[in-house]
């Protein structure tokens, strides 16, 4: 036996209600589909300051450690004389070679 149809004035109500739930339905689809795109950018962006925050962390202790090794005695002597400066009272010399 057939599903019984209730048709009212030619309306046929059966049909009229699964249009109305797949318009429901797809309201409902549309209505996650904004949050979800911005929940998966915001996942994106996340990971990408992640790495930009490894990065910056990995700089840091470089320079940590530059600074330490210039805090040593001698190195900043060291450093000035490699760029060729000299100290108050000293004489410059320049020892080119010759072909």
């Amino acid at each position: 036996m057939a599903a019984a149809r209730v048709v009212h004035r030619g309306i046929r109500w059966d049909r009229l209600g699964r249009v109305a739930l797949l318009f429901v339905l797809g309201l409902v689809l549309y209505l996650y589909v904004g949050p979800a795109m911005a929940w998966i950018e915001a996942y994106g962006e996340a990971g990408r300051r992640r790495a930009e925050v490894a990065a910056l962390k990995e700089r840091n202790a470089r320079l940590q450690a530059r600074r330490d090794e210039l805090r040593q005695p001698g190195t900043l002597e060291r450093e000035a004389r490699r760029l060729g400066m000299v100290r108050a009272g000293e004489r410059a010399y320049v020892v080119e070679d010759l072909p």
